[in-house]
């Protein structure tokens, strides 16, 4: 007797419905069934007339909208055209996530449940209709409707004779293979894949349109309590189309320093490379390149800053060594212990990072393996558009509160996004090394390059040699500044030049880099002189000297 198909779709605007199906999904490998969990919009719905039993997953937005990855589908549903008993081999079950302070509560899985059943679908019972205003949050509803479909469920799909559910305490295996790669010049491709995408197409999550910050000015006064910023982007070619009202998305990163210490509680190296082997079929992230180094996957694609949910102990559980770190992520992950949880991490707005470094032995035996199944993937976060097309013509700007406030934890909770952005120092675009003899004397182009640096478009590091007594050559500034050359190269794919006498200067610029590849990127000589090879085979490190 074959195992039974599960699939379980889901329709997730800030992460919660998704991390939902995916807690029904381990539930359905503990129960042996073949599980598929997507996102509605990225399955073929054509497809759910042959499916057998299918579990939908969907929040509500807005003034009782569907979420913005299940919208196709959704049009799709209601098309006036299709059968009325075009779904009647499909058995399924709907679990709704919303809020009842809302006016139109769960609207989505309600309207859902009953289209469905106008196209033949048979509910194996009541949409569930989870309520965040419980006083046990979303949970209260789950799981005692989570109980009810799986005792349906095994009804209609009984396990094969001898076969067990699998206990809570064994380990199931990580939806993805990590194999690290020794080439650090892997590195150099750290973007996602370029897709076959229509020039005509609009930016979307899969495809965004990378802006320049134009300016970022703070319009409270420097003692007012709340930073708030006036934040400009110039979207010239991005084809963006907007008028009053409309949103701006913004994808966020971590912290250096979070992911810094995230690297230290794991004994993970930053600079290390992999690649994602999907089991079960499963697709690698399209955001995640391949290969892809540890520092991008924990700065621009795990939420590791983010509070954790319910979801994240029962995993975290799985690894823990120590007997007190076992029993209080036991406890935590329980529905009776959910009150614990919202007094531990909700409350106070713990994130993940904290919560790992409360619980050092079972952070230590975490498998790196397990990490995208511990952590959600960062969400873009909406902002509303304060400028208009017509009188800044390609360009968006947003006015921005910077989050920041304080709970019983020691260390401030901050937005992840508006402080990300209040970080940023408006995109240069271009720095100048510059070395002369004298600067009253041969600093050509002088005027031209401070007039550049009032405008904010060059950042000028400069090298007169002889107006002190100890000469002071570009190449010098250039390893004072190897810090900033690693970040520009590397992780903002720069391009660098070199122009002058050809005589000695090129070769003790090179050398400079090289050093400042060694320092900065922890690379051997052989590695750096393999950057430096692999930049020169890009176009992206060139000499035009003279003798």
């Amino acid at each position: 007797m074959a195992a039974p198909t599960l699939l379980v779709l889901f329709g997730s605007q800030t992460g919660t419905a998704q991390d939902t199906a995916e807690r029904i999904g381990r539930q359905a490998q503990r129960r042996r069934f073949h599980v598929r969990v997507e996102a509605l919009d990225s399955y073929n719905v054509v497809s759910l007339i042959s499916e057998s039993l299918v579990v939908f997953v969907c929040s509500t937005t807005g003034q009782g909208d569907p979420p913005d990855n299940m919208k196709s589908f959704w049009r799709f549903l209601f098309r006036k055209s299709l059968p009325a008993g075009s779904l009647c081999r499909l058995d399924c079950a709907v679990l709704g996530l919303g809020d009842s302070s809302y006016p139109r509560f769960n609207f989505v899985a309600k309207k859902l449940h009953k289209r469905l059943i106008q196209l033949g679908a048979n509910p194996l019972l009541p949409a569930g209709l989870a309520d965040e205003q419980h006083d046990l949050g979303q949970d209260a509803v789950i799981d005692p409707w989570l109980s009810a479909f799986w005792e349906r469920s095994l009804e209609l799909y009984p396990l094969p004779a001898g076969v067990s559910v699998l206990s809570e305490d064994v380990l199931l295996p990580s939806r993805y293979e990590l194999h690290f790669l020794d080439d650090v010049t892997n590195g150099l491709s750290q973007e996602p894949p370029a897709r076959d995408t229509p020039l005509s197409a609009p930016p979307s999550q899969l495809h965004p349109f990378l802006v320049r910050m134009v300016s970022n000015r703070r319009v409270t006064h420097a003692s007012h309590f709340q930073d708030v910023r006036l934040i400009d982007f110039d979207v010239t070619g991005s084809q963006i189309q907007f008028s009053a009202g409309d949103v701006v998305m913004i994808q966020p990163q971590n912290s250096p320093e979070d992911v810094d210490q995230f690297c230290q509680l794991l004994h993970l190296d930053p600079d290390r490379f992999f690649t994602l082997t999907p089991r079960d079929n499963a697709p690698v992230p399209a955001r995640l390149p391949q290969p892809c180094s540890v520092r991008f996957l924990l700065e621009r694609f795990l939420d590791i800053s983010s509070v954790p949910k319910r979801s994240f102990f029962e995993l975290l559980g799985a690894f823990a060594t120590n007997e007190l770190e076992r029993e209080k992520l036991v406890e935590l992950s329980s529905m009776q212990g959910q009150e614990e949880l919202h007094s531990y991490c909700t409350r106070p707005r713990r994130t993940a990072l904290e919560v790992l470094s409360d619980f050092p032995h079972t952070t230590a035996a975490l498998s790196v393996e397990y990490l995208l199944d511990l952590f959600p993937e960062i969400k873009p976060r909406s902002f509303s558009i304060a400028s208009s097309l017509q009188v800044h013509p390609g360009h968006i700007q947003i006015l921005l509160a910077v989050v920041t406030y304080k709970t019983r934890i020691h260390r401030p909770r901050r937005g992840l996004c508006s402080t990300w952005l209040a970080s940023q120092d408006p995109e240069q675009g271009n720095y100048l090394f510059f070395g002369c003899r004298q600067e009253s004397m041969d600093f050509y182009c002088r005027s031209e390059w401070e007039e550049l640096v009032r405008a904010g478009s060059l950042t000028l590091f400069t090298a007169f040699s002889r107006d002190q007594e100890d000469k002071v050559y570009v190449q010098h500034r250039v390893r004072e500044h190897g810090r900033l050359l690693w970040d520009l190269i590397v992780n903002k794919k720069g391009h660098f030049y070199i122009a002058g006498n050809a005589k000695q200067m090129p070769a003790a610029v090179t050398d400079a880099l090289k050093t400042a590849f060694e320092s900065e990127g922890r690379l051997s000589a052989a590695e750096s002189e393999e950057l430096l090879a692999e930049l020169e085979r890009q176009g992206r490190f060139q000499s035009e000297t003279w003798s």
